[in-house]
């Protein structure tokens, strides 16, 4: 347990996450799990909302006003190369094997939820991890219309940096001792996050053992 919180508190050390690598590193954590394969274990969600925080308390030098426009267009950017990526190559995947890396279930996972939301699941895939990783990369597979693509894509990314980040943002001013329990706040992130992952899985394995 104490090995656990020592985790925690270096993943949430602004100068090991944001400050040593900046906004660069911000950016690129952000188009790296919204648009590459690999980039499904990266932290984005609460990354967002930290970088929110640590902007509220001047830990990072950059005005929210460019912040926030910059990491939508990083979300966007991402999700186009995911889209580009699945529609080139995306076939591939599936004659991939599983590996640490990468495990066919992750795309299934993307198959599935884009199946039961449609389009929309571009939108909501944004707050969920793993999906928000590969379901454009599966929108690509199926060829999606690109305009249709592109719609969900800016309200998604829209949707997703504004929320955590802004959150983030206005807690990180109304509470600025914040700054100094970012373990529990990524903790409590981490969980938020996992438990619809972890009810979809448990209900999977329902529906497959009575199906069986």
């Amino acid at each position: 347990m104490e090995n656990f919180w020592e985790y925690l508190q270096n993943l949430t050390d602004a100068k090991s996450i944001l400050s040593n690598g900046g906004f660069a590193l911000l950016l690129l954590v952000v188009y790296a799990e919204t648009g590459l394969f690999f980039g499904f274990f990266l932290p984005g969600d609460y990354l967002l909302f930290l970088a929110g925080i640590l902007t509220a308390a001047g830990i990072i030098h950059v005005p929210i006003y460019i912040l926030v426009p910059s990491l939508i267009l990083a979300a966007v950017l991402g999700n186009f190369t995911g889209y580009w990526f699945g529609y080139r190559t995306g076939p591939m995947l599936f004659k991939r094997k599983d590996s640490w890396f990468f495990k066919k279930r992750y795309v299934t996972v993307a198959e599935e939820f884009y199946a039961k939301y449609g389009g929309t699941a571009l939108i909501l895939g944004r707050f969920f991890p793993i999906v928000r990783t590969f379901a454009p990369i599966f929108a690509g597979i199926v060829k999606v219309d690109l305009k249709k693509f592109s719609l969900y894509n800016f309200v998604g990314g829209i949707a997703w940096v504004t929320t955590l980040t802004l959150a983030g943002y206005f807690l990180g001013r109304r509470f600025p001792q914040l700054k100094d329990y970012l373990q529990y706040v990524v903790l409590g992130l981490i969980i938020i996050t996992t438990i619809p992952l972890i009810v979809a899985y448990v209900r999977r394995r329902l529906n497959d053992q009575q199906e069986s």
